[in-house]
Protein backbone atom coordinates (compact mmCIF):
# COMPACT_ATOMS: atom_id res chain seq x y z
CA UNK A 1 0.00 0.00 0.00
CA UNK A 2 1.44 3.21 -0.69
CA UNK A 3 2.49 5.67 1.97
CA UNK A 4 4.96 8.76 2.78
CA UNK A 5 5.98 10.59 5.65
CA UNK A 6 3.72 13.58 6.17
CA UNK A 7 4.16 16.79 8.25
CA UNK A 8 2.26 17.15 11.40
CA UNK A 9 -1.26 18.82 13.02
CA UNK A 10 -4.44 17.59 12.39
CA UNK A 11 -4.75 14.64 14.15
CA UNK A 12 -8.03 13.57 12.19
CA UNK A 13 -6.32 13.81 9.09
CA UNK A 14 -2.93 11.90 10.87
CA UNK A 15 -5.30 9.22 11.97
CA UNK A 16 -6.79 8.72 8.41
CA UNK A 17 -2.82 8.19 7.21
CA UNK A 18 -1.92 5.87 9.71
CA UNK A 19 -4.82 3.69 8.48
CA UNK A 20 -3.41 4.20 5.04
CA UNK A 21 0.47 3.56 6.15
CA UNK A 22 1.25 7.35 5.55
CA UNK A 23 4.19 9.63 7.01
CA UNK A 24 3.63 12.93 5.48
CA UNK A 25 4.22 16.03 7.69
CA UNK A 26 2.36 16.89 10.43
CA UNK A 27 0.19 20.07 9.33
CA UNK A 28 -1.60 17.33 7.93
CA UNK A 29 -1.67 14.21 9.68
CA UNK A 30 -0.30 14.18 13.50
CA UNK A 31 -1.38 15.34 16.70
CA UNK A 32 -3.84 17.73 17.87
CA UNK A 33 -2.14 18.65 20.68
CA UNK A 34 0.56 20.48 18.81
CA UNK A 35 -2.08 22.38 17.24
CA UNK A 36 -3.69 23.55 20.21
CA UNK A 37 -0.53 24.77 21.48
CA UNK A 38 0.19 26.95 18.16
CA UNK A 39 -3.22 28.15 18.44
CA UNK A 40 -3.16 28.97 22.12
CA UNK A 41 -0.02 30.59 21.36
CA UNK A 42 -0.74 32.83 18.47
CA UNK A 43 -1.96 35.58 20.14
CA UNK A 44 1.06 36.16 22.25
CA UNK A 45 3.31 34.80 19.62
CA UNK A 46 1.90 37.82 17.36
CA UNK A 47 2.09 40.62 20.12
CA UNK A 48 6.02 39.50 21.17
CA UNK A 49 6.94 39.75 16.98
CA UNK A 50 5.52 43.52 17.09
CA UNK A 51 7.91 44.46 19.50
CA UNK A 52 10.84 42.75 17.91
CA UNK A 53 11.10 45.23 15.59
CA UNK A 54 10.75 42.97 12.43
CA UNK A 55 13.19 39.81 13.15
CA UNK A 56 14.48 37.71 10.49
CA UNK A 57 12.54 35.06 9.09
CA UNK A 58 13.33 32.38 6.60
CA UNK A 59 10.73 32.48 3.86
CA UNK A 60 9.96 30.71 0.45
CA UNK A 61 11.60 33.83 -1.22
CA UNK A 62 14.70 33.78 0.71
CA UNK A 63 15.65 30.35 2.07
CA UNK A 64 17.72 29.44 -1.21
CA UNK A 65 19.96 32.00 -0.77
CA UNK A 66 19.66 31.83 2.62
CA UNK A 67 20.62 28.25 3.11
CA UNK A 68 23.45 28.16 0.43
CA UNK A 69 25.14 31.06 2.35
CA UNK A 70 24.95 29.32 5.77
CA UNK A 71 26.01 25.93 4.52
CA UNK A 72 28.96 27.80 3.34
CA UNK A 73 29.26 29.29 6.99
CA UNK A 74 28.62 25.75 8.20
CA UNK A 75 30.07 22.87 6.45
CA UNK A 76 29.29 20.11 9.03
CA UNK A 77 27.41 16.74 8.33
CA UNK A 78 27.49 14.94 11.29
CA UNK A 79 25.08 15.26 13.77
CA UNK A 80 24.16 13.04 17.10
CA UNK A 81 21.12 12.59 18.54
CA UNK A 82 20.66 12.05 21.75
CA UNK A 83 18.04 10.21 23.16
CA UNK A 84 17.28 7.76 26.26
CA UNK A 85 17.77 5.35 24.76
CA UNK A 86 21.25 5.97 23.73
CA UNK A 87 22.66 8.36 20.76
CA UNK A 88 22.14 8.08 16.61
CA UNK A 89 24.37 9.60 14.62
CA UNK A 90 23.48 10.86 11.29
CA UNK A 91 26.03 11.28 8.31
CA UNK A 92 24.53 14.31 6.00
CA UNK A 93 25.42 14.22 2.09
CA UNK A 94 26.95 17.36 0.81
CA UNK A 95 25.17 16.73 -2.28
CA UNK A 96 21.65 17.80 -0.74
CA UNK A 97 23.24 21.17 0.32
CA UNK A 98 19.96 22.87 1.10
CA UNK A 99 18.51 20.05 3.34
CA UNK A 100 21.66 19.15 4.76
CA UNK A 101 22.69 23.02 5.82
CA UNK A 102 18.74 23.32 7.00
CA UNK A 103 19.16 20.56 9.33
CA UNK A 104 22.55 22.06 11.01
CA UNK A 105 20.64 25.73 11.21
CA UNK A 106 17.84 23.54 13.36
CA UNK A 107 20.36 21.75 15.49
CA UNK A 108 22.49 24.74 16.25
CA UNK A 109 19.11 26.86 17.11
CA UNK A 110 18.02 24.28 19.33
CA UNK A 111 14.78 23.71 17.73
CA UNK A 112 14.98 19.82 18.54
CA UNK A 113 16.15 19.71 21.70
CA UNK A 114 11.95 20.95 22.16
CA UNK A 115 10.73 17.90 19.95
CA UNK A 116 10.48 14.22 20.56
CA UNK A 117 10.31 11.17 18.17
CA UNK A 118 6.45 11.56 18.41
CA UNK A 119 5.59 8.77 15.52
CA UNK A 120 6.76 5.32 15.50
CA UNK A 121 5.15 3.02 12.69
CA UNK A 122 6.79 -0.22 13.58
CA UNK A 123 8.84 -2.09 11.35
CA UNK A 124 8.68 0.83 8.86
CA UNK A 125 9.98 4.52 10.69
CA UNK A 126 10.25 6.63 13.68
CA UNK A 127 9.73 9.91 12.89
CA UNK A 128 11.13 13.27 14.76
CA UNK A 129 10.65 16.78 15.17
CA UNK A 130 7.78 17.69 16.63
CA UNK A 131 6.04 18.08 19.93
CA UNK A 132 3.18 19.30 22.00
CA UNK A 133 5.41 21.87 23.81
CA UNK A 134 4.72 25.17 23.69
CA UNK A 135 8.27 25.97 23.13
CA UNK A 136 8.41 24.27 19.78
CA UNK A 137 5.06 26.54 18.28
CA UNK A 138 7.25 29.01 19.76
CA UNK A 139 10.07 28.44 18.16
CA UNK A 140 8.56 26.91 14.48
CA UNK A 141 7.67 30.33 14.66
CA UNK A 142 10.47 32.43 14.99
CA UNK A 143 12.46 30.53 12.30
CA UNK A 144 9.16 31.08 9.45
CA UNK A 145 7.58 29.79 7.73
CA UNK A 146 8.78 27.83 4.47
CA UNK A 147 8.93 24.58 2.00
CA UNK A 148 12.84 23.06 1.07
CA UNK A 149 12.35 21.77 -2.72
CA UNK A 150 13.17 18.67 -3.68
CA UNK A 151 17.06 17.73 -3.81
CA UNK A 152 16.89 14.25 -5.19
CA UNK A 153 19.96 12.70 -5.75
CA UNK A 154 20.33 9.67 -8.63
CA UNK A 155 21.11 6.10 -6.59
CA UNK A 156 20.17 7.98 -3.04
CA UNK A 157 17.10 5.13 -2.00
CA UNK A 158 14.80 5.23 1.32
CA UNK A 159 17.22 1.68 2.51
CA UNK A 160 17.45 1.03 6.34
CA UNK A 161 18.71 3.78 8.11
CA UNK A 162 18.39 6.62 5.44
CA UNK A 163 16.89 9.93 6.56
CA UNK A 164 14.74 11.97 5.00
CA UNK A 165 12.70 14.87 5.53
CA UNK A 166 8.64 14.79 6.14
CA UNK A 167 6.56 16.48 3.11
CA UNK A 168 3.54 18.15 3.63
CA UNK A 169 0.72 16.24 1.45
CA UNK A 170 -1.89 19.09 0.72
CA UNK A 171 -1.32 21.15 -2.20
CA UNK A 172 2.81 19.84 -2.88
CA UNK A 173 2.82 18.58 -6.02
CA UNK A 174 6.88 19.18 -6.24
CA UNK A 175 7.12 17.16 -2.63
CA UNK A 176 8.70 20.05 -0.96
CA UNK A 177 10.23 18.79 2.42
CA UNK A 178 8.88 20.30 5.66
CA UNK A 179 12.15 22.47 7.28
CA UNK A 180 11.29 20.72 10.98
CA UNK A 181 10.02 17.06 10.91
CA UNK A 182 12.32 13.97 9.53
CA UNK A 183 12.12 10.33 9.65
CA UNK A 184 14.54 7.17 9.95
CA UNK A 185 13.56 4.08 7.75
CA UNK A 186 13.98 1.04 10.13
CA UNK A 187 12.17 -1.59 7.55
CA UNK A 188 15.25 -4.12 7.02
CA UNK A 189 14.29 -4.24 3.25
CA UNK A 190 13.83 -0.53 2.91
CA UNK A 191 10.77 1.81 1.99
CA UNK A 192 11.01 1.79 -1.84
CA UNK A 193 7.86 3.04 -2.12
CA UNK A 194 8.77 6.12 -0.75
CA UNK A 195 11.61 6.61 -3.40
CA UNK A 196 11.27 10.42 -5.47
CA UNK A 197 8.54 11.01 -2.64
CA UNK A 198 11.52 12.65 -0.22
CA UNK A 199 14.54 14.13 -0.13
CA UNK A 200 17.22 11.55 1.47
CA UNK A 201 20.04 13.83 2.97
CA UNK A 202 21.56 11.45 5.66
CA UNK A 203 22.42 7.75 6.85
CA UNK A 204 22.63 6.81 10.45
CA UNK A 205 26.56 5.20 10.51
CA UNK A 206 26.22 4.69 14.13
CA UNK A 207 23.12 3.85 16.77
CA UNK A 208 21.05 1.77 14.55
CA UNK A 209 19.97 -0.08 17.42
CA UNK A 210 18.65 2.62 19.66
CA UNK A 211 16.69 3.20 16.54
CA UNK A 212 15.32 -0.26 16.49
CA UNK A 213 14.88 0.16 20.35
CA UNK A 214 12.72 3.38 20.03
CA UNK A 215 10.60 1.37 17.22
CA UNK A 216 9.40 -1.19 19.49
CA UNK A 217 8.40 1.01 22.19
CA UNK A 218 4.55 0.88 22.87
CA UNK A 219 2.33 3.80 20.99
CA UNK A 220 -1.03 4.48 20.61
CA UNK A 221 -3.76 4.54 17.67
CA UNK A 222 -2.10 7.18 16.42
CA UNK A 223 1.17 5.67 16.38
CA UNK A 224 2.28 8.53 18.84
CA UNK A 225 4.63 7.18 21.86
CA UNK A 226 2.86 6.45 25.29
CA UNK A 227 5.75 7.76 26.57
CA UNK A 228 7.54 10.85 25.31
CA UNK A 229 11.22 9.99 23.95
CA UNK A 230 12.94 13.54 24.02
CA UNK A 231 15.77 14.60 21.58
CA UNK A 232 18.92 16.48 22.08
CA UNK A 233 20.61 17.55 18.76
CA UNK A 234 24.32 18.38 19.00
CA UNK A 235 26.54 19.15 15.68
CA UNK A 236 30.00 16.78 16.13
CA UNK A 237 31.71 17.69 12.96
Amino acid sequence: MFSNCEDTQSKKNKQHAVKNNNLNSKSDTSSIKAQHSEEKLKKTIVEENEADNDPFKITNKNLREFFMNYGEENPETLVRLKTKYGDIDIKLYKETPIHRANFIYMVKQKYFDETFFYRVAKGFVIQGGNSDRQQMAVKRHQIGEFTIPQEQVKGLKHTRGSVALSKQWVDNPSNRSTPFEFFIVIAKNGAHHLDGEHTIFGKVIKGMNVADNISNVPVDGSEWPKENIFIKAEVIK
